[in-house]
C-alpha cells in the first residue's frame, strides 16, 4: 500500500515536474516569439517608411516634371497665340485698306454713274433733234421724190438685191464652169486609162442549146418507145427537148441555163454510149450533175483566182461559178463581172482608193443574177443581202446594192463599181443587139424628149443610156428643168421597154452679154 502511495506521489511529482519544464519552455518560446515579431514590425516600419520617403520624393520630382511640361506647353501655346494675333491685325489692316479702296471704287462709280445720266440725258436731246431733222429731211425728200420711205428702200433693196444675185450668179457660173472642165478632164482621163489598160476581151458570147446528132436515126432512140425516153429526160432535167424538122440536131430549151448545160452534156453522153433508156437516163443526169456542181466551185475559184480577190464565203464562189453559165443580152455575166473588177481596180488606183475593195465589189457587182427566178426582188438587191448576210464590209455591200441607183451611194467605190459596170456593158460588141432595134430606140428616146414643151433638141447618146434635152431658156426655168427630167424619165418608163437604166439629163443655157464702154 505504501508503495501504490508512493508510486502515485512519485507519478504526481513527476508530472508536475514535466508540465513546469513544459511550461517554461513555452514561455521561453512565447517571449522568443515576442521578441522576433517586435524585431519583424521594427523592421516593417523602417521599410515602410523608407517606402514612404522614396514615394514622397518620386511624387515631388513627377509633380516638378509635370509642372515644367506644362509651363513648357504654355509658353509654346502663348507664342502660337502671339502668332496668330499678329497674322489677323496683319490680315484686319488688309481688309481695312480694301474696304477703303473699294468704297474710294464705289464713289468713282457713283459719280461716273452719274456722269452717264447725264450723258444719256444729252445723248436723248441729241437723238430728239437729229429724230426731228430727220424726219423733216425726209418728208423734204419725199416731196422732192415723189415717194415714201418705205418705198425707196423697198426699190434700193431689190435693186441691191438684184445686183448682188447677178454678181453671185456670175461667179457661180464661173466657179460651175471650171469644176466641170476640171472634173470632166480628170474622168475622161481616168476611164481612158483603165480601158487602156484592161485588154479583156468583149466579143459578143452566145450560149446555144442545140446538140449534134451523127444522124436523123438518133431521134428516135431519144424518142424511145412511146416518148418514154424523152419524158425521162426532161423530167430528170427540167428542160424541154425540142425534135423537130432541123437536120441531125436536137435544141434544148429552158429557162434556167445551168440545167439547160446538164441537159446538153447528158444527151452528148448518152448518144456517145449508145445507151438511152430512163434508168440510163436518170443515172447519167444525177452524175453530169454531180460534175457540173464541181464545174461551178472550180469555175467560181478560179475567178477568184484572176480577180485576185481572196477570202469569199463558199456560198459567194458558187454563185460566181454559177454566173459562167449565164449571159446577159449575149454577154457571159463572169466575164463582165471580171472586166468591172478590172476597171473599178484601175479607177480606184487613179483616185487614191482602196484597190482591194474596189476589186473584190466588182467581181460580186451582179452575183444577185445566178440566184433562180422564184426569188423576188432585183439582181442588185438580192446581191447586197447576200453579202450582208456572208459578212461583206458596208462598203462592198452597198456599192453592189447602189450600182443601178436602187439605193443611195455611201461611199466613191460605189460609183466606181456604177461606171465601171456601164464601161463593161456599153463598149462596142460587148453585148448583142440587133441594129433595127437599137436605133428603134433612139429613135423613140428623141421622139418622147422632144414632145415636151420648151425643148430644143434632144440626143440620145451612151448607146440609148442617156438622153440629153436642150431647152429654150427663156421658156422653161430651173424649177420647170428639174420638173422636166421627172416627166421625162416617167414617160419612158410608161412607153418603153429597155435594158437597164436610162439617164434624162436637161441642159439649160443662159447667155448673158454686156459691153463695156
Amino acid at each position: 500500500m505504501e508503495y501504490v502511495i508512493l508510486g502515485i506521489v512519485g507519478f504526481l511529482l513527476g508530472g508536475g515536474l514535466v508540465w513546469a519544464a513544459v511550461r517554461l519552455q513555452a514561455s521561453s518560446a512565447l517571449s522568443q516569439a515576442k521578441r522576433e515579431a517586435a524585431q519583424e514590425l521594427s523592421n516593417a516600419e523602417r521599410e515602410a517608411a523608407s517606402i514612404m520617403k522614396d514615394a514622397k520624393t518620386s511624387a515631388k520630382e513627377l509633380e516638378i516634371n509635370l509642372r515644367e511640361k506644362v509651363e513648357k506647353e504654355g509658353r509654346e501655346l502663348r507664342k502660337e497665340i502671339n502668332a496668330l494675333e499678329k497674322r489677323i491685325l496683319a490680315k484686319e489692316e488688309a481688309l481695312d485698306k480694301r474696304a477703303e479702296s473699294l468704297d474710294k471704287t464705289a464713289a468713282e462709280h457713283t459719280a461716273a454713274e452719274r456722269e452717264m445720266v447725264k450723258r444719256e440725258k444729252s445723248l436723248d436731246r441729241d437723238r430728239d433733234r437729229l429724230t426731228a431733222l430727220i424726219n423733216e429731211q425726209t418728208e423734204k425728200l419725199e416731196v422732192i421724190a415723189g415717194l415714201t420711205a418705205d418705198q425707196a428702200r423697198k426699190d434700193l433693196f431689190a435693186q441691191l438685191e438684184n445686183e448682188v444675185k447677178r454678181d453671185c450668179a456670175l461667179q457661180l457660173k464661173r466657179i460651175e464652169d471650171e469644176l466641170k472642165e476640171d472634173a470632166d478632164r480628170k474622168a475622161q482621163w481616168i476611164i481612158g486609162e483603165a480601158i487602156q489598160r484592161c485588154a479583156s476581151d468583149h466579143v459578143a458570147e452566145t450560149t446555144v442549146s442545140v446538140v449534134a446528132l451523127p444522124n436523123d436515126e438518133m431521134k428516135g432512140r431519144i424518142i424511145g418507145r412511146e416518148g418514154r425516153n424523152i419524158r425521162a429526160l426532161e423530167n430528170a432535167t427540167g428542160i424541154n427537148v425540142i425534135i423537130d424538122d432541123t437536120p441531125e440536131a436536137v435544141i434544148l430549151s429552158g429557162f434556167d441555163p445551168i440545167r439547160r448545160q446538164v441537159a446538153r452534156i447528158t444527151l452528148e453522153r448518152l448518144i456517145q454510149d449508145g445507151r438511152i433508156h430512163p434508168a440510163r437516163i436518170e443515172e447519167m443526169v444525177e452524175k453530169v450533175s454531180e460534175e457540173m456542181a464541181k464545174t461551178i466551185k472550180e469555175r467560181g475559184e478560179q475567178a477568184c483566182l484572176e480577180a485576185d480577190v481572196h477570202g469569199l464565203h463558199p456560198e459567194i464562189v458558187r454563185l460566181l461559178g454559177r454566173l459562167s453559165f449565164r449571159t446577159s443580152y449575149g454577154q457571159n455575166v463572169l466575164r463582165h463581172s471580171l472586166e468591172v473588177c478590172y476597171l473599178a481596180g484601175i479607177m480606184a488606183a487613179e483616185l487614191g482608193l482602196n484597190v482591194q475593195v474596189a476589186r473584190r465589189a466588182g467581181l460580186i457587182h451582179d452575183m444577185g443574177k445566178a440566184l433562180t427566178h422564184e426569188i423576188e426582188g432585183s439582181h442588185a438587191i438580192l446581191g447586197h443581202d447576200i453579202a450582208k448576210r456572208h459578212g461583206e464590209s458596208d462598203e462592198v455591200a452597198n456599192a453592189i446594192g447602189a450600182h443601178h441607183n436602187e439605193m443611195p451611194f455611201e461611199s466613191v467605190i460605189s460609183v466606181i463599181v456604177q461606171a465601171a459596170d456601164a464601161l463593161s456593158a456599153a463598149r462596142p460588141g460587148a453585148r448583142s443587139e440587133t441594129m433595127q432595134n437599137y436605133i428603134k430606140r433612139l429613135e423613140q428616146l428623141e421622139e418622147i424628149a422632144t414632145g415636151f414643151d420648151g425643148v430644143e433638141s434632144a440626143f440620145a447618146i451612151q448607146a440609148g443610156r442617156e438622153v440629153r434635152l436642150v431647152v429654150e431658156p427663156n421658156k422653161v426655168n430651173d424649177a420647170q428643168a428639174a420638173m422636166m427630167a421627172r416627166d421625162v424619165a416617167k414617160k419612158i418608163e410608161s412607153e418603153m421597154t429597155y435594158p437597164g437604166q436610162i439617164r434624162v439629163t436637161v441642159v439649160r443655157e443662159t447667155r448673158a452679154v454686156e459691153l463695156a464702154k
